[in-house]
């Protein structure tokens, strides 16, 4: 079983889908590994820590040569697994809902793509998850960048030329990029509070000792679809909650917004309108910016200043992280292969629930009923 891993190519992308950590793991299994040079560069991993941990390092096309699975953090183009086994595995992210071409690509050439972000929300895919791992790590970097465009310290200081005042911050969609958002806001000093459509999301706020805002006037509200995802609420409640969103952030000197619906372009959360009732000064990071923004005027990797507003967001936060991000991000990858490898197979054999829910294409055909069903 030959396990293959490509030098990044899209803008933007530092990481690297294997660490000499995952190589050591992989050939422990029975596997043997080839790694493009300079994979690793964007991470800080040399091709000599690939080396030293027995993967081969290859120029170019002769990484994927002979390759049963391929993995990547963004799937590289088909043209790039020239040389790979017919139907080898590709593990990656795919974007699929956006990217149709590209997964119709894969069909055409035989490929079977294997979906990561498709990995579905159960307790034994927990650590094969890497929307969670790399969102993680994206809430944490938000609170970070805001806090360095921030003209002001977090913490409250009492000193002898008087006292700084708290930052007050407010994170908006409570997901596992917010809640580390949070967790990092309220290590920083800062004074926190947070809303989501989800109720159940309450506790998990206070539990940091943030402050829960949620809309009360409005009942038998809940925004928690399949999966454990947010859903997108009805007219009533959008009202309802942009007014009391309105109050609130006129208050607030950072605003960090996660908000992403599956599949859809990210929910509009602060209005132009809103932007300017908030102090000169103020940051507001939109997580979501890469997928349309929640947050109206921002741009992928540009400041953007309204009404005296700094507003932020990267096209690819956790790449900020690359080192880190890479290392999770390899582990869920060799979670998932390691979970269903078949000693007697020498090859990992993936069953229905999970496999079924990942796989995109297969036998020159796209099969998921994702897909399929649009």
């Amino acid at each position: 079983m030959r396990i293959a891993v490509l030098k990044e190519r899209a803008a933007g992308e530092s990481r690297v889908a294997m660490t000499p950590e995952t190589v050591k793991k992989f050939i422990a299994l029975g596997a043997t590994v080839a790694v493009e040079e300079g994979a690793g560069a964007g991470a800080s991993i040399p091709d000599e820590a690939f080396s030293e941990a027995g993967a081969e390092v290859l120029a170019g096309k002769k990484a994927v040569a002979g390759a049963d699975i391929v993995l990547g953090v963004q799937a590289p183009e088909v043209a790039a697994l020239s040389g790979a086994k017919d139907g080898a595995w590709v593990a990656a992210t795919f974007d699929p809902f956006r990217n149709g071409e590209l997964v119709e690509a894969y069909a055409k050439a035989g490929f079977e793509a294997l979906s990561m972000e498709f990995m579905p929300r159960i307790t034994r895919a927990q650590s094969m998850d890497v929307l969670s791992s790399q969102s993680n790590l994206a809430g944490y970097k938000a609170v970070i960048a805001s806090a360095d465009e921030y003209g002001r310290a977090f913490p409250m200081m009492m000193t002898a030329a008087g006292t700084v005042q708290a930052a007050k911050c407010f994170v908006m969609g409570v997901g596992v990029a917010g809640l580390q958002a949070i967790a990092t806001a309220k290590r920083l000093g800062a004074q926190v509070s947070a809303t989501d459509v989800r109720s159940a999301t309450k506790e998990q706020i206070m539990s940091l000792g943030a402050k829960p805002v949620f809309v009360e006037s409005v009942e038998g509200i809940e925004g928690e679809g399949s999966g454990g995802y947010a859903t997108e609420m009805s007219e009533e409640y959008q009202k309802a909650q942009a007014e009391l969103v309105s109050s609130h952030i006129a208050k607030q000197d950072i605003v960090i917004t996660t908000a992403l619906i599956p599949g859809r372009p990210a929910p509009r959360l602060i209005s132009d309108a809103q932007i300017a009732t908030m102090k000169p000064g103020s940051v507001i990071f939109d997580l979501a910016v890469a997928r349309g923004g929640n947050v109206e005027g921002s741009k992928p990797d540009e400041t953007v200043v309204k009404h005296g507003v700094k507003i932020i967001g990267f096209s690819n936060t956790s790449a900020h992280l690359a080192a880190d991000a890479s290392a999770l991000f390899a582990r869920n990858l060799y979670n998932f292969l390691s979970a269903f490898w078949d000693q007697d197979a020498g090859k990992p054999v993936l069953d229905e629930e999970i496999g079924d829910a990942v796989r995109l294409t297969q036998g020159g055909k796209v099969v998921n009923e994702r897909l399929t069903a649009q």
